[in-house]
């Protein structure tokens, strides 16, 4: 276990800003997952390959990508013990695969922009979210907003952090390749179907105890948000995160809406066609800024429990 490890990181991804320049110079680490994803899938996804020949190619490639991301990070792993203060330059660099700090101030950012101007605030949610942003009125981007922070708080730290403090950085990284290229083949279009269906498994199931763990912190964090119902969180993740399209967002997604007495969930368009999607949660649905704001607090308490959890960890469990 590497409860430590963890603990050191997340903190690390709460309070040490890291440059943008910084990844202008060198990219970053998922960005060299994405090139690697992108340079394969061009040589082994072509358009006039039947479609078995599409999956096994998809399976090549997640293979490689995964093995080739396990052996990178258990290289600086191993290297690193032999150098003082190993557990503080390991933390470092799993830091940078935690999204805590980003995530915030993505959304955050739509928040704000709602006070300028719906165009500003149309870009910025198009930033974090793959619909269709051109047309969104205030309620439909703060839905928006609010639906990618309780999804992402999984997928963007509760997931990494679960696998750092199981595994160590070979962990994080792992998670982090398989994940990667589910963003970037894990979807039912028809270039990506067969060859993705390996990397939307895959991530489904590396998903599937932290998403409802996410869950659960929401539910936790409700008990000490004064405008949050902890038990209306867990009857509603109970009732409608199931109905959801994806065996693992509906978890995070609902234990919000549950607790802030929203409405999330149901229509939404991509590339101009219209998806209804399960809605989630029975509350209000013409949210505002506001509502973003909230759901931000949730999140912080949210992150803060997880980071308390992590830290019983390190007490109880050797290192």
């Amino acid at each position: 276990m590497f409860f430590a490890t963890g603990f050191i990181a997340a903190i690390l991804d709460r309070i040490l800003p890291i440059p943008p320049s910084l990844w202008g110079r060198i990219g970053h680490p998922v960005q060299w997952m994405g090139w690697g994803i992108d340079w394969m899938e061009g040589r082994l996804n072509l358009p006039d390959m039947p479609a078995s020949d599409r999956r096994r190619n998809g399976t090549i490639m997640l293979q490689v990508l995964v093995v080739l991301s396990l052996l990178a990070a258990m290289l600086v792993h191993n290297a690193l013990k032999f150098v003082p203060g190993s557990i503080l330059i390991e933390a470092l660099i799993a830091s940078v695969f935690l999204a805590h700090r980003d995530l915030a101030q993505s959304v955050r950012n739509v928040a704000f922009a709602l006070g300028s101007s719906l165009e500003v605030a149309r870009k910025e949610v198009s930033n974090i979210v793959g619909r269709d942003t051109t047309e969104l009125d205030e309620a439909e981007i703060s839905r928006a907003a609010i639906e990618s922070l309780a999804e992402n708080s999984s997928d963007g730290l509760i997931a990494p952090l679960f696998w750092l403090c199981l595994f160590g950085l070979p962990g994080i990284v792992v998670y982090k390749a398989i994940n990667t290229a589910d963003s970037m083949v894990g979807h039912k279009s028809d270039r990506f179907l067969d060859f993705g269906r390996a990397s939307a498994q895959l991530d489904d199931l590396v998903n599937w105890v932290p998403a409802r763990l996410t869950g659960l912190l929401f539910v936790g964090a409700s008990f000490i948000n004064h405008r949050a119902d902890a038990r209306e969180s867990f009857e509603t993740m109970r009732r409608d995160a199931p109905r959801h399209v994806s065996p693992n967002a509906g978890w995070p997604e609902a234990a919000m809406a549950g607790a802030l007495n929203f409405g999330l969930g149901g229509p939404r368009a991509y590339k101009g066609e219209t998806l209804n999607l399960p809605r989630m949660g029975n509350g209000r649905r013409d949210l505002k800024a506001e509502d973003i704001h909230q759901a931000l607090r949730l999140f912080e308490g949210m992150s803060t429990l997880a980071l308390a959890v992590v830290l019983l960890g390190v007490m109880l469990v050797p290192g």
